[in-house]
């Protein structure tokens, strides 16, 4: 895979977001600095410095880089992603950092297969951020999720919080936007005015530098605000869930919540930490 080529293209499938095209683009920009700041949150969520001779599964491994974050604190790394070209994103950071490595595996597969995921076997840690709510069937990938974790094995997983009727409209927007290329453009410069605009008054009015709130988002995981910003509209399926309702859920399972990071009620993520005991 060569950044000229593959790295370079564009494809939705039907009301499909194609994240994976998205992911490609991130790629061009990926740094040092980007690494470092997903390494520094994953280590934060995990309160561990070392992965060193633990199994991690990445389930939709996207632009590849967190994977890459665990096969640097010494994990043995399996990474899966359904977009095909999520996975060539994958594969491209492994062969630029990790050739020929043995210990890191990417492969494609979806959530949703059962069969697939207990082919698979246990890991110390199951990773899915931003991806179970994209898969059309999100409890069923809530589920499978559960499949690979070993005794005493931690879950990282992140969710789209349900804003109730906001999440209905974000829904419409997603929709919409994976239709054709004029909605995606509609869409994508509305929004790119409207978020730059409210950040601009905002920081005039606390007095801030809009140069030093980039910084600061680029600490967050390691993400870019444009990339982040494609990913929220275009991200279809998508489906929305309380924090109270993942917790139920893999409270029946018999995990014990390790660690919670919630958005604040507003529209974004709420990722939990989780230990099978």
């Amino acid at each position: 895979m060569t950044e000229s080529s593959e790295l370079s293209s564009t494809d939705v499938r039907g009301d499909r977001f194609s994240f994976g095209a998205n992911w490609a683009n991130y790629l061009k920009s990926i740094d040092d600095e980007k690494i470092n700041n997903a390494a520094t949150s994953m280590k934060r969520m995990l309160g561990n410095d070392s992965l060193s001779g633990l199994r991690f599964l990445d389930i939709g491994s996207g632009s590849g880089i967190h994977s890459l974050v665990a096969r640097r604190l010494g994990a043995t790394v399996y990474s899966l992603d359904y977009d095909t070209q999520s996975v060539e994103c994958t594969k491209y950071l492994k062969e630029k950092f990790y050739p020929n490595d043995e210990t890191w595996t990417v492969v494609q597969g979806s959530a949703l297969d059962d069969e697939f995921i207990r082919s698979l076997g246990e890991f110390d840690i199951v990773y899915s951020w931003g991806v179970l709510h994209h898969t059309g069937n999100m409890f069923k990938a809530l589920a499978n999720a559960d499949i690979p974790v070993k005794k005493n094995g931690v879950l990282f997983i992140s969710i789209y919080n349900d804003q109730g009727p906001w999440s209905k409209y974000w829904t419409f927007v997603k929709r919409t936007y994976n239709k054709n290329r004029f909605n995606r453009f509609l869409w994508t410069y509305f929004y790119i005015a409207l978020f730059t605009t409210k950040g601009a008054v905002k920081d005039l009015f606390l007095f801030k530098n809009p140069f030093r709130r980039y910084s600061e988002y680029k600490r967050k995981r390691g993400m870019t605000i444009h990339y982040d910003l494609i990913d929220w509209i275009g991200g279809f399926p998508f489906e929305v869930a309380k924090p109270e309702v993942i917790l139920d859920f893999y409270s029946e399972k018999g995990y014990t919540l390790k660690k919670l990071k919630t958005c604040g009620g507003g529209f974004g993520c709420n990722e939990f930490v989780f230990v099978r005991t």
